[in-house]
């Protein structure tokens, strides 16, 4: 990634570290990284990532969130500095508005990285299903099917909430409840499976199954 002929870089932003945490998040604004994961990725000390990515988020260039007791690291998008960031680290890359929902869905079916974001709720989901739902149109951008006893569903909705950096409408429904809907033939159910779908996570086939 940390490329030989970027090195006068370093002297721009006074650490090689540094350098490197800013070319991960601003040429990758759409993930977030847990501190090991970004040692890993930099090839840096974890004493070292951990003290800059402290500087960094004071001055507010990257924020953090935790999830399931790790703390993720992400570009700050709303920093004043995030554009022309990116526009060092991604050169050849336009400079976007935050994505939406789908937009974001696609980026991680490019990087096959959906199933990243599934997997730390993966025990308590039984199906996901993502619409492509356009500007002013009603409805839902996501229904959430699984075990939402713990909470682990509703903390993990409002982390993928924050990743898209705007409100999203999504449902939580058990999985019982769902199954009930589907076989009275609701008319919510229904109605969301004649939308765009932009994803469908169905291991077990309780979404297509007749």
């Amino acid at each position: 990634m940390y490329k030989e002929d970027k090195i006068p870089i370093e002297k721009l932003f006074g650490s090689k570290t540094r350098a490197k945490l800013l070319e991960l998040f601003f040429s990758n604004t759409s993930k977030s990284y847990y501190v090991r994961e970004v040692t890993r990725l930099v090839e840096e000390q974890i004493n070292s990532v951990r003290r800059e990515l402290i500087n960094l988020e004071n001055i507010g260039v990257v924020r953090s969130e935790t999830f399931d007791n790790k703390v993720y690291y992400s570009a700050n998008m709303k920093s004043p500095f995030a554009h022309p960031f990116q526009e060092i680290f991604s050169p050849r890359k336009p400079v976007v508005s935050t994505p939406s929902p789908v937009e974001v869905h696609r980026v991680l079916r490019r990087n096959d990285s959906w199933t990243e974001v599934i997997r730390p709720v993966e025990r308590y989901l039984k199906a996901l299903i993502v619409v492509n739902r356009l500007p002013g149109q009603d409805g839902i951008d996501m229904l959430i099917v699984g075990d939402d006893s713990t909470k682990k569903l509703t903390r993990w909705a409002e982390v993928v909430e924050k990743r898209q950096g705007k409100p999203m409408n999504y449902v939580i429904m058990d999985t019982d409840d769902y199954l009930y809907r589907k076989s009275v033939r609701d008319k919510f159910v229904l109605g969301l499976m004649e939308m765009d779908l932009a994803e469908v996570y169905d291991p077990e086939k309780i979404v297509r199954s007749e």
